[in-house]
């Protein structure tokens, strides 16, 4: 099956069990659809650089899943129906990264920047 890796931004005023609850109610969508849910990061609440429907900040997620299209579909569907819900991005990846995301890495872990000129 394909795999995606899906971000997800919340509304701000929402807590974060209820946050870390939307991210277990997709995984149920996407397992209902014959798809599973390989990985799931919760990042926290992080300010925007734009105002999105007059929320400063969001509850972001980050999903990894090996789903077949329709499954991922219906999830996206869903998704925007959802009223806590406010941006989706999904893509298409060849494989999962095993590290967790840049995100989530300490700063001190990552990888050095190149010097600048």
């Amino acid at each position: 099956m394909p795999l995606y890796e899906h971000v997800m931004i919340a509304r701000q005023d929402l807590s974060n069990t209820q946050a870390e609850g939307l991210i277990e109610h997709f995984g149920t969508v996407l397992s209902d659809n014959g798809g599973k849910l390989v990985d799931s990061e919760y990042w926290g609440v992080k300010t925007m650089a734009y105002k999105i429907n007059k929320n400063r900040k969001g509850h972001y997620a980050f999903l990894r899943s090996d789903a077949p299209a329709p499954a991922v579909q219906e999830m996206e569907r869903l998704m925007r129906l959802h009223d806590d819900v406010m941006r989706v991005l999904t893509i298409k990846v060849d494989t999962h990264a095993e590290l967790p995301s840049v995100q989530m890495q300490k700063r001190d872990e990552r990888p050095e920047r190149r010097e600048r000129r």
